[in-house]
């Protein structure tokens, strides 16, 4: 979303060409029942109409300019669109069972892993598709570290994702005393992204995909 139009075909096409290991993307409901690729409960902020995705068809959803020409994406069409591996954000509970279907229908768990801030979203995907990957998205790890660390191991969780402004030092190492994965959000410069390295991170999860490239020079 720094360099292309927020949840679009173009900025995932963008980001695979810029060649990232997975690309992110968010996935809501439409008020038919439509996974569309859309970050925001509403579509003022990124799109040029108004009102809750949740009270729009897939029909008018795709009838608005989502920045440049580009449409708001149904699901499938990224899965089409792009070969690379992807990690899709459930923002809303009413999602996870269309989206574990359509994960059983298409064999996509050794493509598509499954994050969210919603512990129970991710328990439940995992009990509807067995042998899915899930990470848990968590903010302010540093006020209780110990449960974040619970939470994830309860629901099955491999990968949990901070904010790397709020990331101490002890947090990362508590998770990757559990086993488990973390990786960094937010991290949009080269000042971060020497952080993260510094932190031992097991990745990073970042709005400009060049800095990847960049970064392997300079940072």
């Amino acid at each position: 979303m720094g360099v292309e139009p927020e949840n679009t075909l173009r900025s995932y096409l963008r980001a695979e060409r810029s060649g990232m290991d997975v690309i992110a993307l968010d996935l809501r409901l439409s008020k038919d029942g439509a996974l569309v690729a859309l970050h925001d409960p509403e579509v003022d902020r990124t799109t040029d109409g108004s009102g809750a995705v949740a009270d729009l068809t897939l029909a008018e959803l795709r009838g608005l300019d989502a920045g440049q020409g580009e449409h708001v994406p149904v699901f499938e069409e990224v899965l089409d669109a792009v070969r690379a591996p992807l990690q899709v954000s459930v923002r809303e509970h009413p999602a996870v069972r269309p989206l574990a279907e359509l994960l059983l229908r298409r064999d996509l768990t050794a493509r598509v892993e499954v994050a969210s801030f919603d512990d129970e979203a991710l328990d439940e995907v995992a009990r509807l598709v067995p042998g899915v990957r899930t990470t848990l998205y968590a903010d302010h790890p540093q006020a209780a570290r110990r449960p974040l660390v619970d939470r994830a191991l309860a629901i099955g969780a491999g990968t949990v994702a901070l904010d790397i402004r709020e990331l101490p030092l002890a947090t990362v190492e508590d998770v990757h005393a559990a086993g488990l994965r973390v990786v960094g959000r937010e991290v949009d410069t080269l000042d971060l992204l020497r952080l993260a390295r510094a932190l031992g991170l097991d990745g990073v999860v970042t709005r400009f995909p060049e800095i990847r490239s960049t970064g392997r020079f300079t940072a």
